[in-house]
């Protein structure tokens, strides 16, 4: 199925945003959605997709409802080095992730780099999720319940009882992701930060990959490093987040895509 789409693959599925891709020999990148084992190929005018035959599926992981044209005008006009980088890097996209998963992702995402975050993800996936034919389903709460004893096969250190409670809590309504769709950015990334193991970065990241706060400005090491270098922005996590979100506006979240990418680029 071809898919007539403006994206970057690599850019897009290799910058860490989500860590369930893997590039192949040949350039494609397989990676799983939902139940389905899907291989994305670039091509002249879009992608070629198999593996998923729901056109909608691949275009709302995408954000194809996004004004993309327009947001990459918006954020260039703000910044004369952001809009370098969006020259350089065109395609680069925001993904719109599965609510549960993401959450789960990033709350495993604490204190560990790129490869150990993937490592971990595939681990429970290969441990509580179905078989899809080499790879596995992201678990749901309720998989990861029925056999909780399973998780220290995980090799999760610390956030193995993190993981569990946040299935036990979402599975039981404590935590309502539908709920949370509703709120604003503000009210979203606190009702977050009340989750056991989710801080601010953890919080931003779900605010913006799952809960479609596209004024959300996640800071790790890379983007503290940027904003200083840069614009001279330094102090707490919520400093810098704050001037990211005045400096870029209601689409802060692709600046900061960008500026996490310029080490690549």
């Amino acid at each position: 199925m071809k898919v007539e789409i403006d994206v970057s693959l690599d850019a897009t599925l290799g910058c860490g945003q989500a860590h369930r891709w893997k590039k192949q020999p040949d350039g494609s990148w397989q990676g799983v959605l939902g139940t389905d084992v899907v291989t994305m190929s670039s091509v002249e005018g879009g992608i070629e997709v198999t593996g998923c035959d729901d056109r909608k599926v691949i275009l709302d992981y995408f954000r194809c409802d996004d004004d993309f044209d327009g947001i990459m005008e918006d954020i260039s006009s703000r910044d004369a080095y952001v809009g370098e980088l969006v020259g350089r890097c065109p395609g680069l996209r925001i993904l719109r992730q599965d609510r549960w998963e993401c959450l789960a992702t990033y709350l495993l995402a604490t204190n560990a780099n790129v490869a150990r975050i993937g490592g971990m993800v595939e681990s429970v996936c290969d441990t509580f999720g179905r078989d899809l034919g080499g790879r596995h389903s992201f678990p749901t709460p309720s998989e990861i319940l029925d056999r909780p004893e399973r998780i220290s096969a995980c090799r999760l250190g610390y956030r193995d009882e993190r993981l569990v409670k946040l299935a036990e809590r979402t599975e039981s309504g404590a935590i309502d992701l539908d709920a949370i769709a509703e709120y604003d950015y503000g009210m979203c990334t606190e009702v977050l930060c009340d989750i056991e193991g989710v801080g601010p970065k953890v919080a931003d990241c779900v605010a913006l990959f799952a809960f479609d706060h596209l004024e959300a400005f996640p800071v790790d090491a890379r983007i503290s490093k940027v904003m200083d270098l840069k614009y001279g922005v330094t102090g707490s996590y919520r400093k810098v987040a704050d001037k990211g979100r005045e400096l870029f506006g209601p689409y802060a979240g692709y600046a900061q895509e960008f500026l996490y990418h310029s080490a690549f680029i």
